[in-house]
């Protein structure tokens, strides 16, 4: 759910409930936080980017699948996998 409305403003009522209901905020509080302080509470942008494909591929160079002599990956002593 986008807190910016199509015009570019603020959808305070959603704003407000997620504030005031979600949070638990009073609404003297609610009105004290700057946008950028509420959006922060509410967990926008707090999460990691997921891994990228470039990524991806440089840990699958550094830490290659390789077989070792006797049927078993390598660095995978006592460790069974279902196929």
């Amino acid at each position: 759910m986008s807190m910016i409305s199509e015009q570019g403003g603020f959808q305070w009522p959603a704003l407000m409930r997620l504030g005031i209901k979600g949070l638990g905020l009073k609404p003297a509080e609610f009105w004290a936080l700057t946008p950028a302080e509420l959006l922060l509470l509410l967990g926008a942008g707090s999460g990691t980017a997921p891994m990228g494909r470039a990524r991806l591929e440089e840990l699958a160079r550094a830490f290659p699948d390789a077989q070792a002599g006797d049927g078993e990956l390598k660095g995978q002593d006592n460790v069974l996998c279902a196929e």
